[in-house]
């Protein structure tokens, strides 16, 4: 069993919903290097959400969007729809997307690849008007892949070699 850990810094995006797979897939070299495993995502954020969902059709990310916005609406008018509004009327809001979108994936890892479904495909959902860059924390746990010598490998070692493993 072989674990690497990774932060990905995915850069400052606007509102709304991203695909980011190919960008987690760049910063995560060592994934190529599984047999079998599992790929957690976690974000360490409370104002941006991640999700798995369609990535072909770019309309179902505004769709989505839009949909969260009818949920967990803006207070343009002051009606004191949220007692937190320190930090402006998106970021209350934002955070209630954020719990029911969610801030952790779990993928399932085969081949050195994420098994993803043929349209599927990491998202950002960015809550927020002005957000800053964000943090996802990859963590890969599984079984390397016969002679692979590449970063998961040196890693698993390395882990190992320091008590960590």
């Amino acid at each position: 069993m072989a674990w690497v850990q990774r932060v990905v810094r995915i850069p400052a995006k606007k509102r709304g919903c991203h695909v980011i797979t190919d960008e987690i897939l760049k910063a995560v070299p060592e994934l190529k290097d599984f047999e079998v495993g599992i790929a957690n995502l976690f974000l360490q954020h409370t104002s941006a959400s991640i999700t798995i969902n369609e990535s072909w059709d770019s309309d179902v990310r505004p769709d989505v969007s839009d949909a969260l916005d009818k949920i967990a609406p803006e207070d343009h008018k002051g009606e004191g729809l949220y007692r937190h509004d320190a930090e402006g009327t998106d970021d209350c809001p934002a955070h209630i997307k954020s719990t029911l979108v969610g801030c952790s994936l779990s993928v399932p890892v085969g081949r050195g690849k994420l098994m993803l479904g043929t349209w599927q495909g990491v998202w950002l959902c960015e809550h927020r008007d002005s957000a800053s860059s964000r943090s996802i924390v990859v963590t890969l746990n599984g079984q390397l892949r016969p002679g692979a010598g590449g970063g998961a490998a040196a890693a698993a070692g390395a882990a190992a070699s320091s008590g960590r493993g």
